[in-house]
């Protein structure tokens, strides 16, 4: 009651904002015992003050300082739920640099010309929604001057650039490798008309770059499907467990309630995880969103374990929630993961009320997604090349042999020669260091770091039922498939599952989820689920049935049914790996050669390796691109000062050529004596 005295006395602070002082360090000589608790209001709005003192024994240091840390976290979520400012809790920033902490900030933008690309990074950058008005509108600019641009890679990334360079007047060809588009968002045919797909793809409610995407080309209002505010895991026996979002107050609130009552953990799991997330970064950025944000970026180092249970974090909790949710992100464990970037999710949860609600598309990628993007690109003249992937990247070098220019690249098995005034490779991570010459890793650390990157391995299963194996209240309605049930009117749970208790990460029906082109009638279910690294090496035959043995495992009744089709599709090199450290090797879309540049999910920006983050790194580099285009020493002049020097070079070796040849045939005077 002394914290908070009552919810209206709360809001008559809701103009003020709320100081949130990190913990400090205390001399090693000292000794503390006491805690001291207290809360004040003041012309700023409410105080925390947490103090422990003349503590001789360490074993109770512990003790207290984690009761502190507990009911500071607790506390100031508490305030904050019921403390509703005018502006959102971004714009509630903390001015005083006393209360800042020393961190290191995202990378600088230093080497970005484009303001537009610099909005892209940072922390301003991470809920900003005009974002999404950005990515709708486009650059909302045409370049004086018309560039001819070639973009290795019709993946997400290299789509959305070339969105951007044809509406600003420039000349754009893509060349893929595949037959298809989409990169690891790809999807396609098989010859009996099923719908392949490389792994399942979920939006999330923060996706606004994404969004934006799709609402210029159409798709948004058309080809998503809104889920429940619910994130439900799924345990052996049929159990369920769920982060339960719906609640009448938003985020942060609506995270609070859906962690204290999930039935996936325990009551005492339940106590430590509410320690370490109220301990976190998440809290310090409800008031101090900068702070927040730097404090997430210097956790790359470690992993998510070794974060979580610094303070109190249980061992139930992560096997029981934590493990799904990362293999989820980046099919690897909590052991395994960086901090940083299951904390980055975290922090969306937290700020945003709408970044836990999940879409997924009426049907598949390729008709909800791509569709709409190539009939966008070739209304504007666009070419996409497929089956034609880059041999070899073309450049020019200084006198010291360092590449100064990019003139072109060889495509094709016919490895034929095609000249740009720019180059973007929308790869991938495995697809960039094919390409990258040895001369570049030579002399430019930026390259070469990529090699440090990793990747995981993941295989997609589909099977399909003749029955709907997520219905587990009525055997009568699971083994109903009789008529029409298209539009989502099948049996079961319509949204993304997890689970703790089956070596697939995430899995779904898209029969439910995805009818528009998943569901067949006559037929049930099309489980789709993601097995990581844990099954990878397995024969296809054995990872089909080590599916169906788990779903029986988690689905007990659908052990009634049987699987009437089935598919695996293995990539053996997927996402970048998001083990700890790994950060400071993602390149910047810019790089050192001018009229180079680098696009794709692993290039930096905060949304790490998804289908937003693709998104974004295609804007930041077309921005770039824009912004250079122009003027006496933008990439037209620079590309046309090139070849006149080039062309000046052929017709010199041409004429010393023709002089050597003039030497060899003149007859000596003698020889017409």
């Amino acid at each position: 009651h002394r914290i908070i005295p009552s919810i209206g006395a709360i809001n008559n602070h809701k103009q003020r904002s709320i100081p949130f002082i990190p913990s400090q360090r205390l001399p090693n000589s000292q000794h503390y015992t006491t805690i001291h608790f207290s809360a004040n209001e003041s012309s700023s709005g409410p105080t925390i003050s947490i103090y422990i003192i003349n503590n001789k024994h360490p074993l109770n240091m512990v003790r207290l300082a984690t009761a502190s840390a507990y009911i500071l976290g607790f506390a100031a979520v508490s305030i904050s739920a019921f403390h509703l400012p005018a502006t959102t809790p971004l714009a509630a920033r903390t001015t005083d640099s006393t209360l800042r902490m020393s961190t290191t900030a995202a990378p600088a933008d230093t080497d970005f010309k484009s303001e537009s690309a610099k909005k892209q990074i940072g922390n301003d950058s991470f809920l900003n929604e005009d974002l999404m008005a950005r990515a709708q509108n486009g650059p909302g600019v045409k370049n004086n001057e018309k560039l001819k641009i070639g973009i290795v890679g019709a993946g997400l990334a290299g789509m959305v650039a070339a969105m951007d360079l044809a509406d600003a007047g420039h000349d754009v060809e893509m060349f893929e490798l595949r037959p298809f588009v989409g990169g690891k968002v790809s999807s396609w045919k098989d010859k009996e008309g099923n719908h392949i797909e490389m792994g399942l793809h979920v939006f999330f409610g923060c996706y606004y770059n994404l969004f934006g995407i799709m609402k210029r080309t159409g798709s948004f209002d058309t080809e998503l499907r809104v889920k429940d505010h619910v994130h439900t895991f799924v345990n052996e026996g049929g159990t369920l467990g769920a982060l339960d979002f719906r609640f009448p107050i938003g985020a942060p609130v609506s995270g609070l309630v859906a962690f204290a009552k999930t039935e996936q953990l325990g009551i005492e799991d339940k106590l430590v995880n509410a320690l370490r997330l109220g301990t976190s970064p998440i809290v310090r950025a409800l008031f101090d969103f900068d702070g927040g944000m730097d404090m997430v970026r210097e956790l790359d180092d470690i992993t998510f374990t070794e974060w979580f249970t610094q303070l109190g974090g249980s061992r139930g909790s992560l096997d029981r929630m934590w493990d799904p949710i990362a293999y989820a992100l980046g099919f690897v464990d909590c052991d395994h993961i960086s901090a940083r970037a299951m904390l980055t999710i975290f922090m969306l949860f937290a700020i945003r009320t709408e970044a836990s609600v999940l879409r997924m598309l009426n049907g598949s990628p390729q008709t909800g997604l791509h569709d709409p993007i190539l009939k966008y690109l070739d209304e504007r003249g666009v070419k996409i090349n497929t089956k034609m992937g880059c041999r070899e990247i073309v450049y020019d070098t200084d006198e010291d042999g360092k590449p100064t220019r990019v003139t072109g690249i060889k495509v094709g098995p016919k490895e034929e020669l095609r000249e740009f005034d720019a180059v973007v490779c929308a790869l991938d991570v495995p697809g960039i260091k094919k390409v990258l010459p040895q001369t570049f890793r030579d002399h430019f650390p930026m390259f070469d770091n990529i090699y440090n990157l990793d990747t995981v391995p993941i295989a997609t299963v589909q099977v399909r039922f003749d029955g709907w194996v997520t219905e587990m209240e009525d055997d009568v309605r699971m083994m109903d498939i009789a008529g029409d049930q298209s539009n989502g009117r099948g049996g079961g749970i319509d949204n993304l599952l997890y689970s703790a208790d089956a070596e697939f990460s995430c899995f779904a029906d898209l029969a439910v989820t995805s009818p528009g082109e998943y569901y067949k009638e006559g037929e049930g279910s099309l489980i789709q689920a993601v097995f990581d690294e844990r099954a990878f090496s397995r024969s296809e035959d054995q990872i089909i049935q080590d599916c169906i043995d788990q779903l029986h495992k988690l689905f007990p009744s659908s052990k009634k049914l049987k699987c009437t089709w089935s598919s695996v599709v293995k990539l053996g090199q997927s996402l970048y790996r998001e083990k700890p450290g790994q950060d400071k090797y993602r390149p910047k879309q810019a790089t050192p050669i001018s009229n180079f540049f680098l696009a794709g999910s692993y290039t930096y920006q905060d949304y790490l390796d998804s289908m937003e983050g693709a998104t974004r790194s295609g804007l930041m580099v077309a921005d770039e691109i824009i912004a250079r285009a122009d003027g006496p020493e933008g990439l037209k002049a620079l590309s046309e000062k090139a070849h006149a020097k080039a062309q000046s070079e052929k017709v010199n070796v041409a004429a010393k050529e023709e002089e050597v040849v003039s030497e060899e045939v003149k007859i000596p005077f003698f020889a017409s004596l």
